[in-house]
């Protein structure tokens, strides 16, 4: 046999295990590498078709995705001794020194081929691994049990706080100016979105250390703070003896989750938070959103304009588009940003994900942060096929003139937020915090309360009434 033709053999040995092993009359050797190989391609095969959601429940559990980690790096071991052997066994006995560096160069870049995507595989898993572990804690951080059996508790829908922290180079703290519930049905998927504004006052704090310190209400901490909600986080976070017990970096996500399951009357299970500057780096990192603007959005600080039509936004550009209010409001703004995370989230294939892996590992851990445990990750990715795959989202904003943030009715958002997640109003129309008066705060008022300033960028109301019941999402954004 020539050189030519064992090097062709080797490589045919490299693309299909044994081939190598059967030509030269090593059955039972070729037989068995060969069968490895099908058996390899039939679970990779199956896993891809057959168990996809499977696949993707396996994929956000740590312990399974190390053991992917070390059983590609085995793989490639295996693989790469292979195509050595194969040539070892193909070799012709009597060869020039010019020939022998010629096969052994040819079967190192075999070995190379084979070693490369195997090797950034494995890469990849580990990169994985390591930002899963690190946004998602087993037990929350709280070493809270999850039955796998039943990860909800039997509870009929999960209710999830998305937060939006702008935590710029010149301000102090984290303030929470995007503050929505994703209230999510656990059999169907169907998910309604409720917004609260930033500049929402008068609301009561949880009952305990935080309200005896505030018995009429959120009031701030001084001029520079005067007692909005975007408030509550970095003032739990600072004042460790308002959420007693709880450390650092997880008392202002505590206060901020009990102070709105008060004012929406439902319990709020978990909370992302996401730095919005960071959030650029996401974007950027999936090579851009595509969005519709209707209408034009200033964008930078040196007059430039967003103007309208169907763009792809770079991570910068976006970051504008949700946070801009400059001729519209906070609430214009809200809105906005719903349309922006829809967008991301239909819009984050696996191909744009895989493609820049890395940069999104890195940013998601700088970016994220959450107290949903790992544990209830293969629940979630589960739930969230079924959002991804047509369940409704609906999407309702306590803004004005429906509500207004100076004078909010907290009755009227209670019984709202029932009405939109078919929770029965009765078992809500009080504060759930305790409070005495059962009218949620001293100077909850009618819905048709005179407007404050900040309702409106004119700080009038606007001239045409939000509704108030949950609207598509898909149909409210442009």
């Amino acid at each position: 046999m020539g050189l030519p033709r064992a090097l062709a053999l080797t490589l045919a040995s490299a693309l299909v295990w044994g081939v190598a092993h059967l030509v030269t009359g090593r059955r039972v050797a070729g037989g068995l590498l060969l069968a490895l190989y099908v058996a390899l391609l039939a679970a990779v095969g199956a896993a891809g078709t057959v168990y996809r959601s499977d696949l993707l429940q396996f994929a956000v559990r740590p312990e399974v995705v190390e053991r992917l980690s070390v059983g590609l790096l085995t793989l490639g071991v295996v693989w790469v001794f292979i195509v050595i052997r194969s040539y070892q066994i193909l070799r012709p006995m009597r060869l020039s020194a010019a020939a022998r560096t010629l096969g052994a160069a040819a079967v190192a870049v075999m070995c190379f081929a084979v070693a490369v995507p195997v090797a950034w595989s494995a890469h990849g898993t580990y990169v994985y691994r390591d930002a899963l572990t690190s946004i998602f804690r087993s037990g929350g951080g709280t070493g809270k049990q999850v039955d796998t059996d039943d990860p909800f508790d039997g509870q009929a829908r999960v209710n999830i706080l998305l937060l939006g922290g702008d935590a710029a180079e010149d301000r102090t703290g984290v303030r929470t100016d995007s503050m929505t519930v994703a209230s999510i049905d656990t059999d169907t998927g169907d998910t309604v979105l409720l917004s609260l504004p930033r500049n929402l006052e008068g609301f009561q704090l949880p009952p305990g250390p935080a309200r005896d310190r505030f018995p009429y209400g959120f009031t701030g901490d001084g001029p520079q703070t005067p007692g909005l909600l975007n408030e509550v986080f970095q003032y739990a976070e600072e004042h460790p003896d308002v959420v007693p017990g709880v450390p650092k970096n997880e008392r202002g996500p505590e206060l901020l989750k009990a102070t709105i399951a008060g004012i929406l009357g439902l319990r709020v299970d978990y909370y992302i938070l996401v730095d919005m500057f960071g959030f650029a780096d996401i974007i950027d990192a999936m090579g851009g959103v595509k969005i519709s603007i209707d209408e034009p959005i200033p964008y930078g600080l040196e007059g430039a304009v967003l103007e309208p039509g169907h763009r792809t936004l770079t991570g910068k550009e976006a970051l504008w588009y949700g946070r801009s209010r400059t001729n519209s409001s906070d609430y214009v703004r809200m809105g906005r940003q719903k349309c922006l995370l829809a967008a991301i989230a239909e819009q984050a294939d696996p191909q744009s994900v895989l493609s820049s892996f890395d940069k999104l590992a890195a940013a998601a851990k700088r970016t994220l942060s959450t107290d949903i445990p790992q544990e209830l990750l293969p629940a979630l990715m589960k739930l969230s096929e079924r959002v991804k795959g047509g369940a409704q989202i609906n999407s309702l904003q306590f803004v004005p003139p429906l509500i207004y943030t100076g004078s909010p009715d907290f009755d009227l958002i209670r019984r709202l937020a029932a009405e939109a997640v078919n929770t029965d109003p009765r078992q809500v129309s009080g504060d759930p915090g305790g409070d005495p008066d059962g009218g949620g705060s001293p100077n909850a008022a009618a819905s048709t309360a005179p407007p404050q300033a900040g309702d409106s960028p004119s700080g009038t109301p606007t001239s045409s009434k939000p509704p108030s019941k949950p609207v598509s999402l898909e149909a409210s954004c442009p």
